[in-house]
């Protein structure tokens, strides 16, 4: 019977030649305690001073939950997805909006204490002007804009086909949004790549969303 080879060693690379070698990619970490958190699956607060998301692990997400917590500066990003089936914009509505394309997001930024309307672009995230007086009359009396929590929730708009869909989401995923979209867009509009995962995007959504009658504040 013949021996069995031994198991082959790899020996690390040494000198420059370790930068030559592909490094392993560093796992996520939670921002404010540095725990290990799962890359596709973990929440997120919004940095209300430098306005910028954090990623989080479980425990700080609700801990930062907790009134006065970190004296307000970080606030945890809710998971809900909610949709009113009984308030519906149509073309004249979007027509007021000013928006330039089929997809924007509307959130209330309480350091400014104004309304920001973004969509996403081929460079990132465009700001579009929005008047007040627009944002109350197309939206101000729905229920949706009346849960919407500021800084950390959006009302997510898209118009396709003539029709006008309008969900409350976790900021978060505007700005995953914007990244996939950044990501993937080629020529004048954006592609057949970028219009499929837009369609999955929105499918994934509505597939979330529940009605706005069993909306709990978060």
């Amino acid at each position: 019977m013949s021996a069995s080879p031994a198991p082959a060693r790899h020996a690390r690379p040494s000198g420059l030649r370790r930068f030559l070698s592909e490094r392993p990619p560093r796992p996520e970490r939670c921002e404010l305690c540095a725990v290990a958190v799962a890359e596709a699956d973990h929440r997120h607060l919004v940095d209300t001073e430098k306005r910028a998301l954090v990623c989080a692990c479980a425990a700080c997400a609700l801990l930062m939950e907790q009134p006065g917590a970190a004296a307000g500066r970080f606030r945890t990003v809710p998971a809900r997805y909610l949709t009113d089936p009984g308030h519906r914009l149509d073309e004249s509505a979007w027509e007021a909006l000013q928006i330039p394309v089929g997809v924007a997001f509307l959130f209330r930024n309480a350091a400014l204490d104004r309304l920001v309307a973004l969509y996403p672009s081929p460079a990132g995230a465009t700001e579009s002007e929005l008047e007040p007086a627009t944002w109350t009359d197309v939206l101000g009396g729905s229920r949706l804009a009346e849960l919407l929590e500021p800084d950390v929730e959006a009302l997510l708009l898209r118009r396709t086909d003539g029709r006008c869909e309008c969900h409350l989401v976790p900021i978060d995923i505007c700005y995953e949004l914007v990244g996939r979209m950044r990501l993937l867009w080629q020529g004048f509009d954006g592609g057949s790549e970028a219009r499929a995962a837009l369609d999955a995007f929105f499918v994934d959504v509505a597939r979330r969303a529940r009605p706005v009658d069993e909306a709990v504040r978060p």
